[in-house]
């Protein structure tokens, strides 16, 4: 009877005798000891010029496996085409060979990705000297099992991947490029099997792919806010790398492409909204409460004006409802709450919202009503009898205006989402953030502005993306613009925004002097052509 696992010279098969010199013995446990050594000493890779070869591995490979084995939880950050998935697949190879009965998962974006990952493991594996290999239990494109009781799966990327299982160590390639909604699905079905184990492994490795969950693994690990250890690799560090090479890579692909690809910087989608070098600032904190869907970044103050706008989702899994708590008692306006939710029933939706508003002193409600939103507004309003719900009037060509009440003809709960208020809304809020008068400290928020892009002659999140958070962003900027929110918080942004902004121009100006004419008008025009003439208006005084 055969020794070798189906005819393959290459591999044993399970329970096969072996018999080992004294040198043998020592070098096994050598390499049981030390990853780096038996990396370096027995581990052979495909070169493209050479063929099969030893793995010389460079500097930071050793830094990268030295991170892997002393730590629980690491994510890197390298460049294209540094050689990371050959070094976590030679210690992936190292931790099934020298260890029983632990159950290793790679993952990527595609299935073909991770299937290819586990050949190159497996391609090392029947390399190896037969001494140091195990006997083989089950040997395919996805999956492999050793006599010594180890395992490994090969699957794509997806909440479902791994569900259900024990797993001692996973293994995340490229998670950049995993679509938003599956790695946040992922990470919420995935954590309870990491936890399960005291010595459970995750390794993350990746080029950035945008500001995504990556983006804020990476970015958390950075600001030790989470147990991740970091390690980045630069792009010189690759031999063969120099400044001739980046030129002529550089006349090749692009500026941008480097910058992403090789510089690996967090650069989101072209033509954003906002201006893509104010989204890579903007910075995100971890909420003081997360439950169910909400974050909470502050608790609610007594005396505080806060306003709720809400977006209700068409009914189907990728899109979420949403809403944002916005305290707009002074300029900058911070937010701080959020709602994001894909299950939630629209019956159940506004009980959370009322629940929310009346914590916050009873804030301002705006609800889109589009399509099912209606739904939403009318239980607030009827059912739930929440007294602070905004509502809107319907004004010819000057379109929708908020109002306080059903007073006039026309009027209606919340407001629709016209081609007119999404475009006032939205440059409305490129100017509130890019000038600092709306603080965006939510991960999903710069998430999704990273993301939220020029289509035609409108703004939406490009495909796979999405944009709920975003559109809560655009009506409140919508609504800030309104003369009625300086009824509801004694604010006006139009006049604040140009007054700092005739300030700026003043001080430019000051040292060429001014000739003051004797005539002063403080009046400015809005972005849809409307003039508008700040008026000092004292308590008591009807509008």
């Amino acid at each position: 009877m055969s020794e070798h696992y189906l005819g393959n010279p290459n591999l044993f098969k399970a329970h096969t005798k072996k018999e080992y010199t004294e040198q043998q013995i020592k070098e096994i446990a050598k390499c049981m000891e030390d990853p780096i050594y038996f990396i370096k000493s027995y581990i052979k890779i495909v070169n493209i010029d050479e063929g099969l070869i030893p793995f010389n591995m460079y500097g930071f490979q050793e830094r990268m496996v030295d991170t892997f084995h002393n730590n629980r939880f690491s994510i890197c950050k390298l460049p294209r085409q540094s050689g990371k998935s050959t070094t976590i697949i030679a210690y992936l190879l190292h931790q099934v060979i020298f260890n029983d009965n632990i159950n290793v998962a790679i993952l990527a974006n595609k299935s073909s990705t991770a299937r290819d990952l586990l050949g190159r493991l497996q391609l090392a594996y029947e390399n190896l000297p037969d001494w140091l290999q195990q006997g083989v239990l089950n040997w395919n494109k996805g999956s492999l099992e050793l006599e010594n009781g180890s395992k490994i799966l090969a699957a794509a990327t997806s909440s479902s991947a791994i569900r259900g299982g024990s797993f001692n160590i996973i293994f995340l390639d490229e998670f950049a490029f995993i679509p938003a909604n599956i790695s946040e699905q992922f990470f919420s079905s995935v954590y309870p099997t990491i936890s399960s184990g005291k010595k459970s492994k995750v390794m993350i490795v990746s080029t950035p792919h945008g500001m995504n969950m990556y983006y804020k693994l990476w970015n958390d690990a950075q600001h030790k806010r989470n147990d991740y250890v970091p390690v980045e690799v630069h792009w010189s560090e690759v031999p063969g790398r120099d400044d001739k090479w980046k030129e002529e890579t550089i006349r090749n692909t692009s500026e941008a492409q480097f910058a992403t690809e090789f510089e690996c910087e967090f650069v989101g989608s072209v033509d954003t909204l906002i201006n893509p070098s104010k989204i890579r600032i903007l910075s995100h904190n971890n909420p003081i409460i997360s439950s169910a869907g909400l974050d909470m970044y502050e608790k609610p103050e007594k005396g505080k004006d806060y306003v709720v706008t809400v977006d209700v989702a068409r009914g189907t899994v990728k899109d979420y409802s949403a809403f944002i708590v916005f305290d707009v008692s002074k300029m900058p306006y911070r937010i701080v709450a959020k709602f994001r939710d894909n299950e939630i029933k629209p019956l159940l939706f506004p009980h959370t919202i009322e629940k929310i508003a009346k914590q916050y002193n009873n804030a301002y409600v705006c609800v889109e009503v589009n399509d099912i939103g209606h739904q939403v507004a009318d239980a607030l309003q009827f059912e739930l009898e929440y007294t602070n719900l905004l509502m809107c009037m319907m004004k010819g060509r000057a379109g929708q205006i908020l109002g306080g009440g059903f007073s006039k003809r026309g009027t209606q709960l919340g407001v629709r989402m016209t081609k007119q208020v999404k475009r006032i809304g939205c440059q409305n809020l490129k100017t509130l953030i890019e000038s600092d008068k709306l603080i965006i400290n939510d991960f999903n928020m710069i998430e999704e502005l990273s993301t939220f892009v020029r289509r035609g002659t409108s703004w939406q999140a490009e495909e796979g993306s999405n944009d709920d958070l975003v559109m809560c962003l655009v009506i409140f900027s919508w609504l800030s613009n309104q003369r009625y929110f300086k009824e509801m918080t004694d604010q006006d942004v139009r006049a604040r925004l140009y007054e700092e902004q005739a300030n700026a121009i003043e001080q430019d100006m000051a040292p060429f002097g001014f000739v003051d004419d004797g005539l002063e008008d403080n009046s400015f025009q809005d972005d849809s052509g409307e003039r508008w003439t700040p008026v000092t208006v004292r308590k008591g005084d009807i509008l």
